[in-house]
């Protein structure tokens, strides 16, 4: 995306939105300071003790618990600070640009005594407002801020529909052309449009089982869609996710390590979000992913007793609070089921345990197997 990039009806509409509602927040500022009394900002409190689960609605959302804070001689930097990057997003709007958020930070540098002294206060503030603008429907990208980290890997039966960023020539990408590598997702991926014939889409924890999947053709025989999430899946990754199975409508599938990192952060994340996020957890989660392992019934049925890891205590930590605290797990026996047979065994594994019984047993034996029975899948 660049200066001058072209947008489209859909594009414009989001954009005067934006600025409507950030119009709207500094009027209700300025008209306060005019009556000669301290104004104040609602925000949403961002955290798991915050938010409630609803299987319907498929994703974590806020209780409606709110913080306020009030203009006064500690919170003045705060309030111009945040001020100040309403403005500039406002700017990027009008000048049809974006801005990462390393990118704001050093922007800050001209903002006189509100600029930020470090990154991290700068990133808070971005948070913030992004909280304060939620209430709106408005996700921070529609700001015109956009992560700093790519979306992840993609290789399969897709066809992504893209536009040249500065004459707005459509763009398409074939992601079966890429050889040994893949299609990287972008960080501004709204505009994106699919065409594809695939099953269904996969998406993988680590770049290796992806890399696997991808060089030896997986997607082929399958007819399926490959996607690397690299750990936690990144906001734009999500998103990708999201749009692409809502405009295929196709079902997706989660494969990871067992372990309460890869089942209580990772996959949870991609499914219903988190608690610090849950403002924007509508746009950012995939409610219709189920998992397709690894689980902890994979290791006594596929033998991986021999490539198995014990718990450590973070480990254990991490699930006993996602059975105490997590919303979501509370809300699914099986899973519920799952962690406390993992916390009896005290043993995970990651994905390249299958490689026990061969480097490609992946794709030979266990994909198909699971495959055949995804209504048994863990929800």
């Amino acid at each position: 995306m660049a200066r001058g990039r072209t947008t489209n009806a859909s594009q414009e509409k989001k954009d005067k939105a934006t600025v409507k509602a950030i119009d709207s927040a500094a009027k209700k500022i300025y008209s306060t300071i005019k009556k000669k009394k301290a104004p104040d900002m609602e925000l949403p409190i961002r955290s798991l003790s915050n938010v409630e689960y609803d299987q319907k609605v498929g994703h974590f959302q806020i209780k409606g618990k709110m913080k306020s804070r009030s203009l006064s001689v500690n919170t003045v930097k705060t309030f111009a600070q945040t001020l100040k990057m309403m403005s500039l997003s406002k700017q990027l709007i009008s000048t049809n640009d974006f801005a990462t958020k390393r990118d704001a930070y050093y922007q800050s540098k001209n903002w006189g005594h509100a600029r930020f002294k470090d990154q991290p206060e700068s990133d808070t503030v971005m948070d913030d407002i992004e909280a304060l603008f939620s209430v709106d429907g408005l996700s921070r990208e529609e700001m015109r801020f956009i992560p700093d980290q790519h979306g992840g890997a993609v290789a399969g039966a897709l066809t992504v529909i893209d536009k040249d960023i500065s004459t707005g020539e459509r763009l398409e990408i074939d992601c079966t052309k890429f050889g040994s590598g893949a299609y990287s997702v972008p960080s501004w991926v709204e505009h994106l449009k699919f065409k594809t014939k695939a099953k269904f889409i996969l998406c993988i924890e680590t770049q290796g089982m992806f890399q696997r999947l991808s060089s030896h053709g997986y997607w082929k025989t399958a007819n399926c869609i490959l996607i690397s999430m690299g750990g936690v899946p990144t906001r734009a990754c999500r998103r990708f996710v999201r749009l692409l199975s809502e405009s295929a409508k196709i079902p997706v599938y989660a494969f990871t390590d067992c372990d309460p990192y890869g089942i209580a952060n990772i996959y949870r994340t991609l499914k219903v979000g988190s608690g610090n996020a849950a403002h924007i957890n509508q746009f950012f989660c995939v409610p219709n992913v189920t998992y397709l392992g690894l689980t902890p019934d994979d290791i006594d049925e596929y033998g991986l007793q021999r490539a198995t890891h014990p718990l450590g205590k973070e480990d254990i930590k991490r699930a006993h609070d996602a059975l105490k605290n997590d919303p979501f797990f509370q809300s699914h026996k099986p899973w519920q089921k799952a962690l406390k047979k993992m916390l009896k065994t005290e043993l995970r594994a990651e994905q390249q345990a299958l490689s026990l019984h061969g480097l490609n047993f992946v794709i030979d034996e266990y994909l198909p197997k699971k495959l055949k029975s995804t209504k048994s899948f863990l929800p």
